[in-house]
Formats: C-alpha cells, structure tokens, sequence
C-alpha cells in the first residue's frame, strides 16, 4: 500500500513534468546539441562530420556535466516549497499520506522524467551517429554509450535529490530557485576553479598529487567526469584530465558506488529536513 501510494505520487509528477513542456524541450535540447557537437566537433582541426566516437563521448560529457545538473535542479527546486507557496502541502498531507511518501514520490517522478529526456535526447542523437558512421556499430561504442546514459542518469538524480533538500529547507519559491542557481554554479564552476587554483599555487607538489585524486570525488559532476573519461582512456581529447589523476587507480565499480552516494545522501537529507520541518 505505501509504494502504490509513492508510486501514485511519482505518476502525478511525470506526467506533471510533461505536461508543462520543460521535458520535451529538454530532450531535443540535448538531441540538437549532442547532434551539433558530433558533426562540428573536427572543426578546430578542418574537418566537419561525425569524425571520432570517443572524442564525441567525451564531448558529450563536458556538455552533460554543465546542463544535466542544471535541469535537474530546475525541475525539482519547487518540490516542496512549491506545495508550502500555493497553500496546498497541508491539504495534501491531511490525505492519507506520509510526508515520506510524498517527497519520495515526487522525487521519483522528477527523476524518471529528467532520465527520460536524457535518453531520448542523447540515445536520438546516438542512434544518428550510429547510422552515420557505420564504424562504431561495435559492442566497445555500445558499452561506452551505456556507461554513458547510465551515469548521466545518476549524475541527474543526484541534482534532483540536491533540489529537493533546498525545497524542503526553504520557505519561498524565489529563494529555493536562486540557492538552486548558486549550488549549480558552486559545482559545475567555482568548484573546478578552487581545484585549479590548489594546483597551480602547490606546483604540483607530492601532497598535493596525492590528495587531488581525492578531492574530485566531492563534486559528482567531476565523479560523472571521471567514470566516462577513464573508460575512453587516452587519445579522446581529454589528456589533460587525466594527466592530473593518472597516478590514482579509480574503480569503475567505485565510482558508481559514491555516484550513487551523492544520490542517496542529498535524498536523506531532504526527507529528515521535510520531516523535522512545520507545514
């Protein structure tokens, strides 16, 4: 009885999600940028069309780690406040329903839509290159776009559990929406720049070798970064990165496991703030 009522919850917010258009706008957001990066992405070098797989992928996970978390805080900053805003959580709550029930829901439902715009958007663009270039019908490219959709996913889930924390802790609309705003900047922006800072202030010092692999892991959006780029390995035009954690053996196993920490983690939080919290 309690999951077909989280369930009733996650439907609603679905097709809620569907329904204002922001989900299908996002996909083909994603299939015309995905599109875009694929064929202009050997400009630089004179040439145009679908030229590297793995250079593509890697593209495209610099272009997820910046909209990915951004959509996923858009679509569930309202959660909660948006309920407490329209005097419509304590009706909601007086129906047989727990407050548990209901964030979980609603989280779940965010969840699947934001997933299903990932994997229409990017499985279009996918399917394109795939029949463009005949060359990466291979299992390699299928398990790389795999790894790809399926950490976009939990890249996109951990947002979304982020938004719900920052709805269920605030008490207007506006507010929830600029600390969504300020928390995709801290993450997808400063983050990444204190990192560099640290590096080039330490010269690249032993302390610092050490530590640095480490310090990725707390941001998912580097933990997104590290899982796909790792798997391409050298040669897909992210040198760079991994010239920084070359000396660190990540497990892939591992990886998905705190991917899956920064979903789960943000979600507890939402529900004991929501729980502790008057209506």
């Amino acid at each position: 009885m309690m999951m077909h009522t989280t369930l009733t919850v996650a439907r609603k917010e679905f097709r809620d999600d569907f329904r204002n258009r922001w989900i299908i706008a996002i996909a083909i957001l994603f299939a015309l940028l995905s599109l875009s990066i694929a064929y202009f992405g050997g400009a630089g070098a004179g040439q145009l069309g679908f030229v590297s797989f793995t250079s593509t992928i890697a593209s495209l996970t610099t272009l997820a780690a910046f909209i990915i978390p951004l959509i996923g805080l858009l679509i569930a900053y309202h959660t909660i406040v948006g309920e407490r805003d329209g005097n419509t959580l304590l009706l909601i709550l007086s129906l047989p329903l727990s407050r548990g029930q209901l964030l979980t829901g609603k989280f779940l439902g965010h969840c699947a839509a934001l997933i299903v715009a990932i994997l229409c958007g990017f499985g279009l663009a996918a399917l394109i290159i795939q029949i463009m270039q005949p060359q990466t019908r291979t299992p390699q490219a299928w398990l790389q776009m795999l790894n790809f959709a399926l950490s976009a996913a939990l890249l996109g889930a951990s947002f979304v559990a982020l938004a719900c924390t920052i709805s269920a802790a605030t008490e207007d609309k506006s507010r929830a929406a600029g600390l969504s705003l300020i928390a995709w900047f801290v993450s997808v922006v400063l983050f990444d720049l204190l990192l560099l800072a640290i590096l080039v202030f330490s010269g690249g010092n032993d302390v610092e070798q050490a530590i640095y692999p480490y310090l990725l892991l707390f941001n998912p959006i580097d933990v997104f970064r590290l899982i796909n780029l790792t798997a391409l390995g050298q040669g897909a035009g992210n040198d760079l990165f991994l010239g920084m954690t070359d000396a660190h053996a990540y497990g892939h196993i591992r990886l998905y496991m705190i991917m899956l920490i920064w979903v789960l983690v943000p979600f507890y939080l939402s529900l004991h703030i929501f729980h502790r919290k008057e209506v």
